[in-house]
């Protein structure tokens, strides 16, 4: 069985506004009543379209991240992109020991005199893995080299270079050098007890390291989450079969394939499905039998053959299906049994778009992955952007930096949906908001970098 990802709380369709104050006010409605609303997507004027933001809060809010029994133990190397399951505790001091910065003389800081000089026996040598054993007494040094442990009796590292060889056996230090200084101490990068990786933090290639020198092997890491996807369309093919009159290829099982991939997600590819209501009620009810999340492309609006819409909304709760954002307006958002759904638009960009920007985020909290807002950047455009008022509009653009460090950006150039041209040479979003029109060359923009996806 599945496990729950849904808020007991907002089991129910769940609408949303935006008081005077930007903050989400919720309201519960009845689903199938919702979503008799056959407005179509692209009306101006449809009360129940809404903002980015409200939409990428209430998917959030919607979903409980997996339970903490949901996880599995992992070698470090098969570790790396999955998230922690738990906090990661460190059992032991970093370094364990104090140790010597640089290569040098280990001694006590009392010998270095106030003025003039000193004479220092050497009684003996601290190499990395192979300490001196004995105790350092005064007037005596021992010579270190780095990451060496401090003989017992010194607390002091002079360099090398500062001091003055006067045969094997002993050395001469001025005044020069202080107290403490050139030592690495116990404890200094890490303490015991301290929390050193949170729960829910996917792990990075610093972080195996990080483990590995805390003599950690193994770690617990939250179970991949299991994802069901396919494309809706009698005139789709797959890629490699020969077109017929009225066919073209599916790109949108690749690129979801893809994206996916970078989560790190168990994936399901379930082809593509025909316009058949019975066909697409079908494929929803097996899927959700043994996956976390479904997502199909295609079949959201309000057309003749548009089955998702439809058959979600018999068999499931659409939590939403319109947002104010180009490309990708109609997007339904919703549940079925205890598996979450995402309906996004057929348009090749429009999906791109709809993943990033609300599929990904839903997917790390269910995950139970610490939540990391899009990266956003200020960079200066070269291009002018045209955009209709009322929607938020994400447009492909090509990011630079110029010699100087400014950040530059222009315009892949078309900005239709289909053109999925336009999103493989574009390296980031530039972001325009509802409110903005014609942005003239030369103006500050907002962009979102791909880094974060592809």
């Amino acid at each position: 069985m599945i496990n729950r990802a849904i808020n007991p709380e907002k089991i129910n369709c769940v609408s949303a506004v935006v008081d005077d104050n930007d903050s989400v006010m919720y309201h519960m409605k009845d689903c199938k009543g919702l979503n008799q609303n056959k407005s179509n997507c692209c009306d101006k004027h449809d009360s129940t379209v809404l903002t980015v933001d409200v939409a990428r809060k209430l998917i959030v809010d919607y979903i409980d991240p997996l339970a903490s029994t949901e996880q599995e133990y992992l070698p470090l190397q098969q570790s790396i992109d999955r998230v922690l399951a738990e906090d990661i505790i460190s059992k032991m001091n970093v370094p364990p020991y104090d140790n010597s910065a640089m290569d040098g003389f280990a001694l006590h800081a009392d010998d270095i005199p106030l003025n003039g000089a000193a004479v220092l026996k050497i009684v003996g040598y601290s190499f990395a893995g192979h300490p001196f054993l004995e105790v350092c007494s005064r007037q005596e040094c021992i010579c270190v080299m780095t990451g060496a442990v401090i003989p017992a009796g010194c607390n002091t590292v002079i360099p090398k270079e500062h001091v003055e060889f006067l045969d094997a056996t002993s050395i001469k230090v001025d005044s020069s050098a202080g107290p403490k200084e050139n030592i690495r101490f116990a404890g200094e990068d890490i303490r015991l007890g301290q929390i050193v990786l949170k729960r829910g933090r996917r792990l990075t290639a610093a972080d195996l390291g990080l483990l590995a020198s805390l003599g950690i092997n193994n770690v617990a890491v939250i179970r991949r989450l299991r994802v069901a996807f396919f494309s809706t369309g009698d005139e789709l093919q797959v890629a490699g079969e020969i077109l017929q009159p009225g066919q073209i290829y599916d790109s949108n099982r690749y690129t979801l394939f893809g994206m996916l991939s970078g989560l790190h997600c168990e994936i399901t590819d379930l082809g593509v499905v025909g316009d058949d209501p019975m066909h697409v009620r079908n494929i929803l009810q097996l899927a959700a039998m043994n996956h976390d999340v479904i997502i199909s492309s295609g079949g959201v609006s309000v057309g003749e053959a548009d089955y998702v819409h439809q058959v979600l909304n018999e068999l499931g709760d659409i939590v939403f299906w319109k947002v104010a954002i180009k490309p990708g307006r109609p997007l339904i958002f919703g549940s079925l049994q205890q598996t979450l759904f995402f309906g996004l638009p057929g348009n090749p960009v429009a999906v791109m778009v709809s993943f990033c920007q609300f599929v990904q985020p839903a997917l790390q909290r269910f995950g139970g992955e610490i939540f990391r807002p899009h990266l956003m950047l200020r960079a200066v455009t070269s291009s002018h952007l045209n955009k209709k008022a009322g929607r938020t509009e994400y447009q492909r653009g090509i990011l630079s930096q110029a010699a100087d460090g400014e950040l530059t950006v222009c315009s892949t150039g078309e900005q239709g949906s289909g053109i999925l041209l336009s999103m493989s040479q574009a390296n980031c979003f530039i972001v325009l908001n509802a409110n903005q029109t014609r942005v003239e060359a030369g103006s500050t923009v907002i962009v979102q970098p791909f880094d974060n996806w592809f």
